[in-house]
């Protein structure tokens, strides 16, 4: 359920801290639930339902998804727009951001950490990633993956012109596994 959980706030454009003002739920607590860490009440369930806008049959799995509409992309306050590109059932997430173009670059980005693993790749633009005590400038083709327990922020790196970038997220540390086999030479298969 944590996952789906997760997805409903994300689908809701809805921050953890926001939820926790809004239900009276701590953050610590939310995030061990989205992580699958600690298993929900039906109490603190029907409410993360009810604020979401979504049936405890959604939240469950027990039904299809319905479709509604939501804003898409999700904004939020920093003006990134959100693009979910998955169906949050569970295992990796996939989204496109999209952060507007700046005419100055920004002070270091502000830096999070939380469970879970990251992948992403830069489509347009130049984005700026602060990783740890590292500041790498990613441009269009470039990929960083890195395990989000370790600080991490973005920014947009490249004055008068957006950034768009993927993220792939593995809530439970999930990772990529390439399964194509090594070259062996000019023309192999």
């Amino acid at each position: 359920m944590g996952p789906r959980l997760r997805a409903a706030r994300e689908q809701h454009g809805a921050t953890l801290a926001g939820i926790s003002r809004a239900t009276g739920i701590s953050s610590s607590t939310l995030s061990r639930i989205e992580t699958g860490r600690r298993k929900p009440t039906l109490e603190v369930v029907l409410q993360l339902a009810e604020e979401y806008g979504v049936s405890l049959d959604e939240l469950a799995g027990t039904a299809p998804a319905v479709a509604r509409r939501s804003p898409a992309p999700l904004n939020f306050g920093d003006d990134k727009a959100v693009l979910p590109l998955t169906r949050y059932v569970g295992g990796l997430h996939a989204h496109k951001h999209v952060l507007p173009a700046v005419e100055e670059l920004p002070a270091r980005p502000r830096q999070v950490s939380h469970e879970g693993y990251e992948w992403l790749c830069v489509l347009y633009g130049r984005l700026w990633l602060a990783l740890g005590d590292q500041d790498l400038v990613l441009a269009a083709g470039d990929v960083a993956e890195f395990d989000t327990r370790t600080l991490h922020g973005v920014a947009n790196a490249g004055p008068n012109e957006p950034v768009e970038y993927l993220i792939l997220f593995g809530p439970q540390g999930e990772r990529l596994r390439p399964r194509t086999p090594p070259a062996t030479g000019r023309g192999a298969r």
